[in-house]
């Protein structure tokens, strides 16, 4: 069989990742829990509660469409009174190795326990080929990314009551540098494959690879120094694993370095062991870690030419995640001085999806001179003020669905706003579309005349809250 058609047959494959049915709860076990104290003092931020950690293994479709048992981390918020939670997932960054993830709380965990400990129930997917799921982590591989995540809230809501947990309809999804790529693939298969299932809140995705084929893939084949090395390898071993590219690693690395990337696939060193030795030996011979420097000039001059069609470039361009138009709420932040993941990815992403029609999209660098492990920050706590802006606790209540019937109007509005609807006394809040509060007022319950502040044209979310629950409206103020 040629590779081409090799190539194709995997790729058609790889987008029906969904067909079989999954998302069962194999098991669930407790790793432990950390108390609203012992969450603040370990990250310096006030928590509204404390929460438990659980592993969880449920059922998914590998890559090549076979069941396989996946894994994750699950962290539930510890609350006295009785509370019906939003759900967020949290796709994590590139790791080491196949056990550096979550669920043996490795991997970045943390930034899934920090939103547990804000009251949301929080899952974070290890992914394909990593926890307890066999093969090759498909590393950056968007459908397998997607399918990871979407089984896990698949096998979690069903699984929900069994622990004495419940769920309201929000999902708020994100996830930082590998899971910025990892979240933006499941924000995209939401939306445009599992919308009548699954409904989408909001989605935060922060510095993230998602222009696989075009920006990473200038960096791997430029002049510039690199650091990083060793994700050249790792993306080519997920792809050639998904894909079937070629049969031997020396068709693609020049001789020097292939022991080294065979190790790393065979597990024997980790990924900061292969990127030592690559940095070390590129570096004596060249004098700087120059990424096409280990490749075969066979390959360079592929990766050179984007337009020739080869299987190598259009695995390249089936895990790009921006061109699509997010229609929910999205975020976008990064940090100019990114020394990872080139700012460009976020750049370029968003002025395709404006382009393309995106509604409600903005895209910010938090941090100029920040670079990829000082960004982590800034880019957690802008996502959690902006999901604050669209969250809903409902506390004391079994009743899941019970929600304002509130209607608004006229909607686009100029200086006023008419609340219908209010059954009890409610709070009323005004966000712009930065997160910023620009209106905040108690109003009785039935009718309401609002009165607006002089604000800019634009895109407002008005959230309303009550002992009956809370309801978040998109507002147009001309």
């Amino acid at each position: 069989m040629s590779t081409l058609h090799a190539f194709w047959l995997s790729l058609i494959s790889c987008c029906f990742i969904f067909s079989i049915q999954a998302q069962n709860v194999v098991s669930v076990e407790f790793e432990g829990e950390r108390t609203q104290a012992e969450l603040t003092a370990a990250y310096g931020i006030q928590f509204q509660n404390g929460v438990e950690l659980w592993k969880v293994t449920y059922t998914t479709p590998d890559v090549f469409n076979q069941l396989d048992t996946a894994s994750g981390l699950l962290v539930l918020p510890i609350r006295d009174e009785m509370t019906i939670y939003p759900l967020l997932v949290y796709q994590h960054g590139t790791v080491d190795g196949p056990q550096d993830v979550p669920s043996n709380l490795q991997g970045g965990y943390q930034i899934a326990e920090v939103f547990g400990g804000l009251g949301y129930v929080s899952l974070a997917p290890d992914y394909l080929g990593a926890g307890e799921a066999r093969g090759f982590h498909p590393y950056v591989h968007r459908a397998s990314e997607a399918s990871a995540a979407v089984d896990m809230i698949r096998a979690i809501r069903s699984h929900a009551p069994e622990m004495n947990v419940s769920l309201n309809d929000q999902l708020f999804i994100t996830g930082y540098s590998q899971g910025g790529h990892a979240s933006m693939a499941l924000h995209q298969a939401l939306e445009l494959e599992l919308s009548d299932e699954i409904e989408l809140t909001a989605a935060a995705h922060l510095s993230g690879p998602y222009s696989v084929s075009g920006v990473m893939r200038e960096v791997m084949v430029g002049d510039e120094p690199y650091n990083y090395l060793a994700y050249l390898p790792n993306i080519y071993l997920s792809y050639n694993y998904v894909y079937g590219l070629y049969d031997e690693l020396e068709q693609v690395f020049k001789p020097a370095y292939v022991a080294a990337i065979q190790d790393f696939y065979e597990g024997t060193i980790g990924l900061s062991n292969l990127n030592d030795f690559l940095i070390n030996s590129i570096s004596e011979e060249h004098g700087a870690p120059i990424a096409r420097h280990m490749l075969q000039d066979s390959i360079v001059a592929i990766l050179e030419d984007p337009e020739s069609g080869h299987p190598i470039l259009e695995a390249l361009k089936d895990n790009d995640t921006y061109e699509w138009a997010p229609q929910q709420p999205t975020r976008i932040f990064y940090c100019m001085a990114d020394d990872q993941v080139h700012y460009r990815n976020s750049v370029f992403a968003d002025s395709v999806m404006q382009a393309l029609g995106a509604t409600d999209l903005l895209t910010g660098d938090l941090n100029s001179s920040a670079d990829h492990g000082e960004c982590v920050e800034p880019a957690v706590i802008q996502t959690a003020l902006f999901f604050g802006i669209f969250a809903a606790w409902i506390v004391d209540t079994k009743d899941v669905n019970q929600k304002i019937p509130l209607q608004l109007f006229p909607n686009p509005a100029q200086d006023w706003l008419q609340l219908e609807g209010l059954t009890t006394n409610a709070q009323v809040q005004l966000y712009n579309l930065e997160g910023l509060l620009v209106l905040n007022k108690a109003l009785p319950l039935g009718i309401n005349h609002l009165d607006l502040p002089e604000l800019p044209t634009g895109v407002y979310w008005l959230k309303v809250s009550a002992d009956n629950g809370t309801v978040v409206r998109r507002v147009v103020i001309e």
